[in-house]
């Protein structure tokens, strides 16, 4: 009776012991559950916080003309949602840059291997708009409030190099400003933009960049296409590019071709390929252009003539049996010397190239003419109407 009395003390003695450590274990697994809920807590708000910093911070670095709707830290990336840089004052656009998302994937084992430079995997920019002007000294402007502001800032500092894997366009827009050619300044529309540039270098631009950049030229009657391929040296200011046009419109091309407002092109489509590499500042760009279809429109007077002959007859006799008018030519020159001008260039190569196919020598028509550069210039100008 006695040893089973023992034993019924023993059992309840156990199962107190159990309970006990039951209860402690109990207690201890809410106290981690309580931790856990408060430092899950702690990140999400301590994310929260420091994405609103860098939020903050990053839009100070763009400037203050700019503004971003949202940025998500993962894991793995870094996504800018909703970003915009409106355009300075005179600005033809009111915005520079649009981008509805930007996915940022860095290189962590890069940046553990070489913590003097950030490691940028890649960068895609989806869904983007960007407006870019050139001058009507020919100077190319982009992003003024970014690149042009910074210029002084960083002389005094010493910058921190980026190394970007690729950066990938992704359906992008862009409105091309040119005020060296008409002003106001024309507008030409690019769309369905696909570019990707591998192997940057910021802020050095040292070393090789490769380029690729696929889209659509908007036209008034037709849509052309337009195809860059190649590389750059943006350091060294050298670079092999391919260059096609493809069934663009001759109508949104007109202030290229025709400067007389008495005039213009009624129909016609141009594609062009040009093979340009440039060297010590020295540009050298063989090139084919072959114009179908083209009609002019009707013009009256001395400017309605080319040597003599209605501009329509020599239009007319440059085509083949194809309605083509095709030419070869060779852009040429230094790109520093301040005389030079890629309008002026282009105008003298297609005039040479159009004098090739009328079978007339000028270095002949020289020794007849005491103004032959002038007068010859001017006829293959009248031709066009320029």
């Amino acid at each position: 009776m006695s040893g089973a009395s023992n034993g019924m003390t023993d059992s309840v003695a156990d199962s107190a012991t159990s309970g006990a450590r039951k209860g402690r274990l109990a207690r201890f697994a809410a106290i981690v559950l309580a931790l856990l809920l408060t430092l899950a807590a702690a990140g999400f708000f301590g994310l929260r916080y420091a994405t609103g910093l860098l939020k903050t911070q990053v839009e100070a670095a763009l400037g203050e003309n700019s503004e971003i709707d949202a940025i998500e830290v993962g894991w793995s990336a870094i996504e800018v949602q909703g970003l915009r840089i409106r355009a300075p004052r005179g600005w033809p656009a009111q915005d520079t840059l649009q981008a509805a998302r930007i996915t940022i994937v860095p290189d962590l084992r890069g940046l553990v291997s070489d913590r003097s430079r950030v490691r940028i995997h890649s960068i895609a920019i989806e869904d983007a708009y960007l407006s870019v002007l050139r001058t009507r000294n020919g100077r190319l402007r982009l992003l003024p409030s970014l690149l042009e502001a910074k210029k002084e800032q960083q002389d005094g500092d010493k910058p921190i190099e980026v190394s970007i894997g690729k950066i990938e366009l992704r359906g992008g827009r862009v409105e091309f400003f040119d005020a060296s050619v008409k002003q106001p300044a024309h507008r030409l529309q690019l769309e369905q933009l696909h570019a990707s540039v591998e192997q940057l270098q910021v802020p050095s631009l040292a070393g090789r960049t490769g380029l690729n950049i696929e889209g659509i030229i908007k036209g008034v009657q037709r849509d052309g296409k337009l195809a860059i391929s190649g590389w750059l040296e943006l350091a060294a200011k050298n670079s092999q590019l391919s260059t096609k046009l493809t069934s663009v419109d001759l109508v949104a091309l007109q202030p290229y071709l025709i400067k007389a407002a008495e005039t213009g092109v009624k129909r016609g489509t141009l594609d062009m390929h040009l093979q340009s590499s440039v060297k010590a500042n020295h540009l050298h760009a063989p090139g084919k252009l072959t114009l179908t279809g083209l009609e002019l429109s009707e013009k009256s007077g001395a400017f309605g003539t080319f040597m003599g002959l209605p501009r329509q007859a020599v239009v007319a006799g440059l085509k083949d049996r194809s309605n083509r008018i095709t030419l070869q030519f060779t852009l040429e020159g230094k790109l520093d010397d301040p005389r030079f001008s890629l309008n002026e260039s282009f105008a003298k190569s297609i005039g040479a190239a159009t004098a090739g196919l009328l079978g007339i020598s000028i270095e002949g028509l020289a020794k007849h003419l005491g103004n032959a550069p002038q007068t010859i210039g001017s006829a293959f100008k009248n031709l066009f109407g320029q």
